[in-house]
This record gives C-alpha cells, sequence and structure tokens, in this order.
C-alpha cells in the first residue's frame, strides 16, 4: 500500500517567522505534536512540541520566539507513491514519529504518523517501529552517550 492512502492531507504549516506560542496554539487547534514549517512554498524545517519545551522554554525563550530559533532545519520526509512498509522501517531507523509527505516534485501534500500507519499495517509492524523509536539515541535522546 502506499502511504498517499492513509497520509493525513490536511496538513497545517508553521512559519519560521511566526512565534512559538502560536505554533503550540495551532498544535493545540489540530491535537498534533509537530508542524511542518513553510516558506516560499518550500518546507524549511519541523517544528515539534519538545523543540518547544527543550530549545525554548529550558533556555528561558519568550512565547515571542520566532519558531525559526527552535525548530529542526533538516527536513525529513518521505514521498507519496513510497509503499507503507518501507515508510514504516525508515521512520523506525530515524526515529521519529510523524513524517512530512512530498510529492515526486518536492511538494507538500501530507504529513504521516505512527497513528496513521498503526490503522493500515498489521500491528507487529508498527509495535516493531514504535519499539525502535523507542531505543535511546534519537535526535533529542536524553540518555548519556
Amino acid at each position: 500500500m502506499k502511504i498517499s492512502k492513509c497520509m493525513t492531507r490536511d496538513v497545517q504549516l508553521a512559519s519560521p517567522t511566526q512565534s512559538i506560542q502560536d505554533a503550540a496554539k495551532m498544535m493545540a487547534e489540530i491535537d498534533a505534536g509537530s508542524l511542518p514549517v513553510g516558506q516560499d512554498n518550500r518546507l524549511v524545517g519541523m517544528i515539534t512540541d519538545r523543540d518547544i519545551a527543550i530549545r525554548a522554554v529550558a533556555e528561558g525563550k519568550s512565547p515571542d520566539t520566532p519558531v525559526r530559533e527552535v525548530m529542526s532545519q533538516e527536513v525529513l520526509y518521505c514521498f507519496d507513491d513510497q509503499e507503507l512498509e518501507e515508510v514504516t522501517r525508515n521512520m523506525a531507523d530515524i526515529k521519529v514519529r510523524r513524517l512530512p509527505v512530498l510529492n515526486r516534485s518536492k511538494h507538500l501534500v501530507g504529513i504521516v504518523s505512527l497513528g496513521d500507519l498503526s490503522r493500515k499495517q498489521p500491528p507487529e509492524m508498527t509495535a516493531k517501529a514504535v519499539s525502535n523509536i523507542s531505543k535511546p539515541g534519537g535526535r533529542h535522546s536524553q540518555a548519556v552517550q
């Protein structure tokens, strides 16, 4: 099955110039823990609730801090024509719970989460992905290295 069959198509975008408070309000409104960040019709980053907590609140930054100061600039993504199993394995390997979905012209067409994947594939595949994602060593790991 292609990712396009299980992704969420209605994606809210944050702007790199908007405040982290506005981004957090957007996340609360749509009940999501992350937002793609777009500028000039390009995906330029991702901001998560964890980015706001760790890179802003814990550092004493103001709620007016621009998204660009705390977002992850390395954009990880998948393509809408990729197979579900391939994307699930990739998410487990790179330890992320959500990925923006692009078409082959590199335009944002959706977002896929572990929740989306869990509704469309055997439970053991999602369980394996969650297990790998949960191992220490991800982007925001607090494990002693």
